[in-house]
């Protein structure tokens, strides 16, 4: 995965405090503006259990000491620390494999004249991930290549109130 040498250091950082804890650094993004940047943490547990509020709070503080002790970033920013959400950004080949089969919404570097891409993970090994388009072509983006990639969420209205 593409990642600025600046969200690669923070991310290798955090892993090493994180797996003690029992928490999965899912993505680090640096956003906005240069001036006031904003550093993204997006955390999950390891065990796969989806993370509560209350979790994410508890986890904040050694995030914040961790980045804080590191100073990637000269003068103020702002920092959010929460939970991968429903578009779980997908970042390693591990991620890849455990989500195998889910539909994704990839960004890489131009292929067969395109960036963005939608379909369903059909593979994925340490070099790269293949995607089963919606057209029933396949297409395979060494790592390297993948800009961006996140779980497309998938909304199901049918077990709402009313339906008994």
């Amino acid at each position: 995965m593409v990642k600025s040498a600046l969200e690669q250091q923070i991310i290798d950082t955090l892993e090493a405090l994180a797996e003690p804890r029992g928490i999965d650094i899912v993505d680090v993004e640096i956003v906005g503006a240069t001036k006031a940047p904003c550093v993204r943490v997006r955390i999950d547990r390891v065990d796969g259990e989806g993370i509560s509020l209350d979790e994410v709070t508890a986890q904040n503080p050694w995030v914040s000491d961790a980045i804080e002790k590191l100073d990637p970033i000269s003068g103020s920013y702002t920092l959010e620390v929460s939970s991968p959400g429903m578009a779980r950004p997908l970042r390693r080949p591990s991620d890849f494999a455990r989500f195998a089969g889910e539909e994704v919404e990839l960004v890489s570097t131009a292929t067969e004249g395109r960036r963005k891409f939608t379909g369903r993970i059909a593979a994925s090994d340490n070099a790269g991930v293949t995607l089963a388009l919606d057209d029933e072509q396949t297409v395979t983006f060494p790592y390297d290549n993948v800009k961006k990639c996140t779980l497309k969420p998938v909304f199901d209205f049918k077990g709402g109130k009313g339906d008994q």
